[in-house]
């Protein structure tokens, strides 16, 4: 009886300790990606680039992704598998408002400056590199924790693509590079949401509502 006890007692303690470590990661990550807005969002303007001011404002949809992941916490299986659907279409607005950001730049568009985009792009990336290692044990705990890693793994992937940007606009000086960089980060997030959605619309019907209320 007592053997079971602690048993059961250190599982608990177990599954605690890995809630407090989420938190911690996801309050850093957070903040990054809050800073990294600014800093990329300003660099954009300066950069006259869309693809900069995307990827800024992507940064910072991630921040609510994160504060998203941080309230579903403690709140059982119906709470995260929510917050994971709310984090799928906070990526699908996202998409189509690339695609939006794409069309005003092929009818508007002016060249931007490739060492700035260079600049900024790497920073960004500095920045969601560190995120992405810091979430990276954490990617398989929960369909909430999964689908913020899918975020991460989403702004890597638009950094790349914006330095490639940056190299073929200076190789070229056209603006063409940057439309076609903002055309994948848009497939990308669409893709991405498409996924997260469809792991957590199960996982919500799935979860029952008593399931909170025993956790309290």
């Amino acid at each position: 009886m007592v053997d079971d006890c602690c048993s059961k007692k250190g599982n608990i303690l177990t599954e605690l300790a890995s809630k407090k470590d989420q938190r911690r990661v996801l309050i850093i990550v957070m903040l990054i990606n809050l800073t990294m807005f600014v800093v990329e969002f300003g660099g954009g303007l300066v950069a006259r680039s869309s693809a900069l001011m995307a990827d800024s404002v992507d940064m910072l949809g991630d921040a609510f992704v994160y504060a998203l992941s941080l309230y579903a916490l403690h709140r059982g299986a119906r709470w995260e598998a929510g917050a994971a659907i709310a984090k799928g279409g906070i990526i699908l607005v996202f998409g189509i408002a690339v695609i939006i950001e794409i069309t005003d730049k092929i009818v508007n568009g002016v060249p931007p400056s490739s060492n700035l985009m260079l600049t900024f792009g790497s920073m960004a990336l500095v920045a969601n590199l560190i995120c992405l290692a810091m979430l990276w044990r954490f990617r398989t705990v929960n369909v909430n924790m999964s689908s913020t890693f899918e975020c991460s793994r989403n702004d890597v992937a638009s950094n790349i693509g914006v330095l490639a940007a940056a190299g073929l606009v200076g190789g070229t000086g056209a603006a063409w590079p940057d439309i076609v960089v903002g055309s994948i980060i848009a497939l990308i997030f669409l893709r991405s949401a498409w996924r997260v959605l469809a792991e957590a619309i199960p996982a919500w019907r799935q979860a029952h509502p008593l399931q909170n209320k025993a956790l309290k």
